[in-house]
């Protein structure tokens, strides 16, 4: 992975927002006196809600509400990919890259991203896009997938193929409805494609097995006995 460091265009300074600034002050009062550092990551997670990305005055604003030194917070915010250390675009596109994904296409919805967004890390002209390539995201039975965010909310969208991603960006870029998660037409989730082929014995889920079990002697064995 490539080494993170901050964006050279920085903003003179940070301020939280009034509810921010109520809800910093509730989570300060969740730790003992001289433990505040353990909300430098919930810190980090909100300014970045509010100004979509950490600039060097957050860092250094946060290092002084939490009485830490400014380092171990930039520590912090380089280490996790989580944490967008430029600005970013109204969706942010974060593709996995790791075994599974690349495994099944990972390496061509890549090339989606730059013949519709433009180079990685990179802010797109009309400011609706930026993407960078990360590691596992978890859905790896659902590979290949991205995730997408917003200032509201973080999805997944899974099953992902060249086509379906490409039309699912253009979409996006144009305002209209998309579906999260899978893409998958004949999959709901992460089940198997298709029709369900196991486990499909009603007796399994109606309770008439559990009876019968019942009246087997012994079936039972940690049941109490009479002596």
């Amino acid at each position: 992975m490539a080494v993170r460091r901050p964006a050279k265009d920085q903003p003179a300074a940070f301020e939280w927002t009034p509810e921010n600034k109520d809800w910093c002050a509730a989570q300060i009062a969740k730790f003992p006196e001289g433990r505040q550092a353990s909300a430098v990551i919930p810190f980090l997670w909100r300014g970045q809600k509010q100004e979509g990305w950490i600039s060097i005055p957050m860092m250094e604003h946060i290092a002084r509400q939490l009485e830490m030194p400014y380092i171990r917070v930039y520590e912090v915010a380089t280490f996790y990919t989580m944490f967008n250390l430029s600005p970013v675009g109204e969706y942010y596109v974060q593709l996995c890259g790791t075994t599974p994904c690349m495994l099944r296409g990972s390496s061509e919805l890549r090339e989606v991203c730059k013949k519709v967004i433009g180079p990685e890390n990179h802010v797109s002209d009309d400011g609706k896009f930026s993407w960078l390539e990360v590691e596992c995201l978890g859905a790896c039975c659902n590979a290949p997938m991205a995730q997408i965010s917003t200032s509201e909310a973080d999805h997944y969208y899974e099953d992902l193929t060249p086509e379906n991603f490409e039309a699912l960006l253009n979409d996006l870029r144009a305002g209209k409805p998309v579906k999260t998660g899978t893409q998958h037409p004949d999959r709901h989730t992460s089940d198997p494609a298709g029709e369900n082929t196991t486990l499909t014995d009603p007796s399994l889920y109606d309770g008439s097995r559990a009876a019968r079990l019942r009246e087997i002697p012994n079936a039972n064995p940690g049941a109490a006995t009479s002596g």
